[in-house]
């Protein structure tokens, strides 16, 4: 798909892009496209909105901006005072701004240390400089109405607070809109936000390749913990990564790379220092180490810790190009189309960099071709052959062409109108704004053993539509309980109200395909957890489990058939079920052999004693485990149950032996021959 004529889109019958935002127990993303979805797309000329941008052009002028500007209201201040901005005044003026800042604060220490009072002095100063019109501070009064944090639980209110914020520019509250039409549906309303919010996170994207997808880690791996996802999250304090600083500091230049990687891009828990990576990237080159050149080009073009020098960026760029980073090329078309760092615009050369890039399968050169046609820089303007790169960009993963697609699906140029996969598209491209930072705090604060404020900062994500954090705030709940320090609508969260939060939550992450979540929203419903127990609502949550092939979904769901709970009795489909648990995972043989086995006492034995006593089973468990618990388990009767299984255990020893040694003197009195013994190795 290199060749920019038209005849190359006509074979295009199936595409599946797929870009994996999710992890662990969500499911992939898959775009499937036909030769339908194509068939418009010469029709009409790309309209201005697909063309130009308010706030994002990939070669505009516009500048990039620092994200206390992408994201206004942040509660950065709050986690990351020595980035640059002087943490604000916790009390003692009048101003909104103080006021919000000084809530934000009170409510973080409410969050870790569980006092009341401090959320209600919150809460508060919100409402003070809500009533002022102050965006930020409306905005945090939709999240604890959301939630139901020392208020009655309103989702009215809280629609009304986050339209009023959003309205003032508050964009984690467009998040939080723009999620809620979505649920809901309204895709008209959601596209927009979302376009809105994809714009501003393409602001702070490379210019010559993607940057590391900095996903939020999930804590926990269904039940347990995720103990090596949250090993590998630790930062500076983490093992590994001291081995690696070790390694860097005694002059391995591929170690200097990577730890200049980590801090440029922030990951594995690190936080983002770029004067250290530009001190790494620097000692890598002198190593030779040529992908640091390529960054420091990145660097120099975008002033991240230097002063901005297209100059030197150019050079840098060209010295990676040098080595066979085609990526590299990249950055080169880039400076050509702009006119930066070179003698004039020039773009034909530009275009050869990006052909030299594509033909090299680096996603940025079939982006960066598709923007150039699609804008008809230094070509003729062609939708058709600007959809034909772009989709080959997405199909490498590549952000900035999901955003173009969206854009294509959004106007029906390109591509033919279709709103839902528009506003799916500009999700996935808005998650990966500024405001993701959340993950990041919540996991630090996690990491530091403060669930209370990780569990509020994940429910901020939850609010704004990240699954990752649905889940993790949900389970959280579920495993601290009250160590959670959930805020209800009158201090602490009751049982009912963490059980009802949690449910929601894990609804909301079913819903985005989470299959651990919608497997736990079938139990809820099946054993009454924090809601009434119903059948036909545990089977339904089944069913969506199992349409993500989750193996213990498909054989409650044959356990419900074979008793007829909350689906028809059937002993037939019962079998099916358990049959496709089996093919599902090979480690489900005993449990199916016995629901099996079941299954035909059943058909062959019905109303006999053996099918009553296996449906006394579940009730019988619960008595069972629960005087195990209370009579078995109990310090002094285990004690003496110890005592009397060993006291067993030498008496039957001891009659062995005595045995053994009457069998030996009968053997004698027979005048049997010895038998010789068998030696190891001689036989």
């Amino acid at each position: 798909m290199r060749d920019p004529g038209r005849n190359l889109l006509a074979p295009i019958l199936l595409l599946v892009i797929s870009l994996h935002p999710l992890s662990l127990a969500a499911r992939p993303f898959f775009l499937i496209l036909s030769q339908d979805d194509l068939k418009e797309a010469s029709a009409a000329a790309p309209p201005d909105e697909l063309v130009d941008s308010a706030d994002w052009d990939e070669f505009g002028d516009s500048e990039s901006r620092p994200e206390e500007e992408l994201d206004p209201g942040s509660w950065r201040p709050m986690f990351e005072p020595d980035g640059g901005d002087p943490l604000p005044p916790a009390a003692g003026g009048s101003a909104p701004e103080e006021l919000y800042y000084s809530g934000v604060s009170k409510m973080m220490a409410a969050a870790s240390s569980g006092e009341g009072r401090l959320m209600e002095e919150a809460v508060s100063e919100f409402e003070d400089g809500a009533a002022a019109g102050y965006a930020h501070a409306q905005s945090a009064l939709g999240f604890l109405y959301g939630m139901g944090q020392m208020r009655d639980r309103s989702k009215g209110k809280a629609f009304l607070y986050h339209h009023f914020a959003a309205e003032g520019g508050n964009m984690q509250s467009k998040m939080a809109l723009a999620y809620t039409y979505m649920r809901q549906d309204m895709y008209d309303k959601a596209v927009k936000l979302y376009a809105e919010l994809a714009e501003v996170a393409v602001n702070s994207f490379l210019i010559t390749k993607e940057s590391p997808v900095i996903e939020p880690v999930r804590i926990h791996n269904g039940a347990e913990e995720n103990k090596e996802a949250l090993r590998k999250s630790r930062g500076e304090d983490d093992e590994d990564f001291q081995i690696l600083e070790y390694q860097a500091q005694k002059g391995n230049a591929i170690a200097m790379y990577k730890v200049g990687l980590f801090y440029y891009f922030g990951l594995r828990g690190l936080r983002r220092d770029h004067k250290k990576a530009l001190f790494w990237f620097l000692k890598a080159v002198e190593k030779g180490e040529p992908r640091s050149m390529e960054l420091l080009g990145e660097i120099y073009a975008r002033g991240a810790g230097v002063e901005r020098n297209y100059t030197k960026a150019f050079e840098w760029l060209k010295l990676a190009s040098r080595q066979q980073l085609y990526s590299a090329y990249n950055g080169m078309g880039y400076l050509y189309v702009k006119g930066y760092g070179v003698e004039k615009k020039n773009y034909t050369k530009a275009k050869e960099y990006f052909e030299r890039a594509a033909e090299n399968d680096e996603a940025g050169g079939h982006y960066n071709l598709g923007v150039m046609y699609l804008k008809g820089i230094g070509v003729t303007r062609d939708v058709m052959v600007a959809c034909k790169y772009f989709i080959s960009a997405a199909n490498a993963g590549q952000p900035k062409a999901f955003y173009q697609l969206a854009k294509m699906f959004h106007t029906g140029v390109g591509l033919k109108k279709n709103l839902p996969m528009a506003t799916t598209l500009y999700k996935l491209v808005a998650e990966r704004g500024p405001w993701g930072s959340l993950s990041r705090w919540a996991l630090e604060s996690y990491l530091k053993g403060d669930v209370g404020k990780a569990f509020l900062l994940y429910s901020r994500m939850a609010e704004l539509g990240y699954e990752v954090a649905q889940s993790n705030a949900a389970w959280i709940l579920d495993k601290y309980g009250e160590r959670s320090m959930c805020m209800g609508e009158a201090g602490f969260c009751t049982d009912a109200e963490r059980h009802q939060r949690s449910h929601y939550l894990w609804w909301q992450a079913s819903e985005q395909g989470n299959e651990h979540a919608a497997l736990l929203i079938g139990d809820a419903y099946y054993y009454g957890r924090g809601t009434e127990r119903d059948y036909e609502r545990a089977a339904e949550a089944y069913m969506h489990a199992k349409s993500q092939s989750n193996t213990q979904a498909m054989f409650n769901l044959g356990y419900m058939h074979e008793h007829g709970q909350g689906l028809p009795f059937d002993l037939h489909l019962a079998k099916r079920y358990y049959d496709q648990a089996l093919e599902n995972d090979p480690a489900a043989k005993l449990p199916v052999t016995l629901a099996l086995a079941s299954l035909w006492i059943r058909k062959n034995y019905a109303d006999s004693f053996l099918v009553n006593f296996i449906d006394s089973l579940p009730e019988a468990y619960p008595k069972v485990e629960e005087w195990v618990d209370n009579v078995i388990l109990e310090e002094g009767n285990a004690t003496i149950l110890t005592l009397f299984v060993c006291l067993l255990t030498v008496l039957y020893l001891r009659e062995r032996q005595r045995r053994h040694a009457a069998a030996a003197v009968g053997v004698v009195g027979g005048q049997q021959q010895p038998i010789e013994p068998v030696v190891p190795g001689l036989n």
